[in-house]
């Protein structure tokens, strides 16, 4: 990986590329620093202090903001909203026939729907940065916290925070298109890879402050395994071969050539575990805004489905990744409309008939090869809950959960379409 990156710098148009994107990175963390118009900085300084490991119902946003969103910077909602809009239209586009016609319209229909997207990004960016500006100004977004976090608490106040990080929104998704138009590599994915990664530095050395070196040392040792383990997996697909046969068009020849359907083992990516985080955020954000009301039903659910330390959590939090997994592989996979494509151009699994008994085959293989990527994604997202309880380690705990799939999935993308482009620039002849 790092020779590929020192062949790019040594290449004139990819090296502006990579200066580019570092340039962009340099402006989002910038901006996820720069505090939003009518917060007290002081007091909200103290206040994270006070709470540093008591983040509860934001965890998985706080997360993908860098620690952005309870510092309420002008990028406080980070990358967020746009994954959210993202997965809602995927999920529409099984749904609506309007949309399904749109996906199969090939560029055209694929920009309209990315414009859909934006327009549902600051919807939900609205949305959310109007629930935490007034949680910040009832002084219930950060627990134990009793200091006033906005200077004013007026209207004004209010509107000025809310369209300022309803703004920081629009600007994270043009960063991210400039990414993808004039850099390297997914713009999207190398902003959420660059919150993860900024606050990995000091989740470890909690570690280092709470627990010494001694235990620091086995939490490196156990996150080089986390990682290897994690690359093996995301590189591991089952190649189904597909052999096409020859055919005349007019006076032509085509087909006759091999291939494979490439399914990989982890073939939902990292949205399973975002699915199975957000419904366990409802309950416990049920009970903070009930917190002044206790009854039968709050102190269940805060005493289960609160801390992430509790067995009852972690047995629901996995069952949940395991559920969406083949849920989420079910929609974004369809056996029935890859076994009638293959047959519309003449393409056969050797020892398999077209039609049905491959729509069959495919759902077979699809079906026994989610099972160990659901398993997979289970116990990687309970590393950090299980750290939690033997070394008291924050939730967002490195090594582990969504914070190590991001990163290697991200990192390895970036090196392949890297490698990719070098390959283009540096290609071999035939003869030497």
């Amino acid at each position: 990986m790092l020779s590929a990156f020192v062949n790019a710098f040594r290449t004139p148009d990819l090296r502006r590329k990579l200066l580019f994107v570092l340039l962009i990175i340099v402006i989002f963390r910038a901006g996820s620093q720069i505090p939003a118009p009518g917060v007290n900085v002081a007091n909200v300084q103290d206040c994270l202090g006070n709470t540093a490991n008591n983040e509860g119902v934001y965890n998985l946003i706080n997360l993908f903001s860098g620690g952005a969103l309870l510092q309420l910077t002008i990028f406080a909602l980070g990358i967020m909203p746009y994954i959210t809009a993202s997965i809602i239209l995927q999920l529409l586009v099984v749904v609506i026939p309007r949309l399904e016609a749109l996906k199969k319209e090939g560029q055209a229909g694929q920009t309209k729907i990315t414009q859909y997207t934006r327009y549902l990004t600051l919807g939900l960016a609205l949305l959310q940065a109007t629930g935490i500006v007034a949680l910040a100004r009832s002084g219930n977004l950060l627990q134990g916290c009793t200091e006033p976090l906005l200077h004013s608490q007026s209207t004004s106040t209010f509107l000025v925070m809310v369209m300022t990080m309803t703004a920081g929104t629009a600007v994270i998704m043009w960063l991210g298109e400039l990414i993808t138009d004039r850099g390297v590599g997914n713009g999207m994915s190398i902003l959420i890879f660059t919150q993860v990664v900024a606050t990995f530095p000091a989740a470890l050395w909690d570690v280092q402050k709470s627990q010494g070196w001694w235990i620091f040392s086995i939490v490196i040792a156990v996150g080089l395994v986390v990682v290897a383990a994690v690359i093996f997996i995301e590189q591991a697909q089952r190649r189904i071969p597909v052999q096409y046969a020859r055919r005349m068009v007019g006076r032509k020849m085509f087909g006759g050539s091999s291939t494979y359907i490439p399914l990989k083992v982890n073939q939902a990516g990292i949205i399973p575990v975002i699915f199975a985080s957000s419904l366990l955020y409802l309950p416990a954000m049920a009970v903070q805004f009930n917190q002044n009301s206790p009854s039968p039903w709050v102190d269940f659910i805060s005493k289960y489905f609160v801390s992430g330390g509790h067995p009852i959590y972690m047995a629901t939090f996995f069952a949940l990744i395991v559920f969406f997994t083949y849920f989420y592989v079910s929609i974004t996979f369809n056996p029935t409309e890859v076994a009638d494509n293959m047959k519309k151009y003449g393409g056969f699994i050797p020892g398999i008939r077209a039609g049905k008994p491959t729509e069959d085959y495919l759902s077979y293989v699809l079906s026994r090869i989610t099972l160990p990527g659901a398993l997979y994604l289970g116990l990687i997202s309970l590393i950090p809950l299980i750290a939690l309880v033997l070394i008291d380690a924050n939730q967002n705990f490195p090594f582990g959960g969504t914070s190590i799939l991001i990163m290697v999935g991200v990192a390895l993308d970036t090196v392949k379409q890297i490698e990719s482009q070098l390959q283009q620039r540096n290609y071999e002849g035939f003869l030497r």
